[in-house]
C-alpha cells in the first residue's frame, strides 16, 4: 500500500488563492474549512465527502485508503 500524504493544497472557491500544506484529519473527513484569506466557510462539491475531494491537491486520507468516507 502506498504511503498516506497528510497534507493537502486547498484552494478557495471563492478567492481562488491556493493554501499551501494544509493538514488533513487522519481518521474523519472535513466537511467545512474556513479560507483564512478572504473568511468565507467552505463545503465540499455535491457528491464529494469532504473540502479536501473538491478543493485539494490530494483527496482525504480515508479516500486514499480506499475507503468510505
Amino acid at each position: 500500500m502506498a504511503d498516506i500524504v497528510l497534507h493537502s493544497s486547498l484552494t478557495c472557491p471563492s478567492c481562488d488563492i491556493t493554501h499551501a500544506s494544509v493538514p488533513m484529519p487522519t481518521d474523519a473527513c472535513q466537511y467545512f474549512w474556513d479560507c483564512p484569506a478572504c473568511g468565507d466557510v467552505i463545503k465540499p462539491l455535491n457528491g464529494d465527502c469532504c473540502v479536501f475531494c473538491s478543493y485539494g491537491s490530494v483527496p482525504c486520507p480515508p479516500i486514499q485508503r480506499g475507503a468510505c468516507c
